[in-house]
């Protein structure tokens, strides 16, 4: 499998020219890779918890799926083993929808020949990303109040997995 390229060339958010369509002919983008994320939302979702905590994103920025799915495992089971299975509800606010591209250009023996160099330079799609602006939440959780120190921590946790910083805000849900 080839390994994946450095994030930095990707990190800032750019227009995207991703644009997706049912029709094969109206298509920039003729094969999309699946999303690595594999679930959004974790944990008991019906119930109504006092508290929600989130993760705020300190820049603009765009953050890759398998990022996000790392993220949201560590947190699945820290959450998980300290709260339970029905104790917490995790969410995933960020769907990655920005196609990241790659101009392949060959190197070696009679590349000259094989490569057009950047002229007409779309290239292929190597995975996906989330775009997410300043201010944007990027998870979620639901708990009640004995175990907001813990979420936070655990929060906290999360955002070393992102490309760069975020900031834990939490917020008492009024009914």
């Amino acid at each position: 499998m080839a390994k994946l390229r450095k994030f930095v060339g990707y990190r800032t958010i750019e227009r995207p020219y991703t644009r997706k369509s049912r029709f094969r002919a109206l298509n920039f983008v003729r094969a999309s890779p699946p999303t690595k994320v594999v679930k959004f939302d974790l944990g008991d979702t019906k119930r109504k918890f006092e508290y929600e905590l989130s993760l705020i994103s300190d820049c603009d920025l765009q953050i890759r799926d398998n990022s996000l799915e790392a993220a949201r495992k560590m947190a699945n089971r820290h959450l998980e083993k300290n709260f339970g299975r029905l104790g917490y509800h995790l969410q995933v606010s960020k769907y990655p929808h920005h196609f990241l591209r790659e101009n392949a250009t060959a190197s070696g023996a009679g590349a000259d020949r094989l490569s057009t160099g950047m002229k007409m330079s779309f290239g292929k799609v190597i995975g996906r990303a989330a775009q997410v602006r300043k201010g944007e939440t990027i998870f979620r959780v639901h708990v009640d109040q004995a175990q907001v120190e813990l979420s936070r921590k655990i929060l906290g946790r999360i955002s070393t997995k992102m490309p760069r910083g975020a900031k834990v805000v939490v917020k008492k849900i009024t009914a």
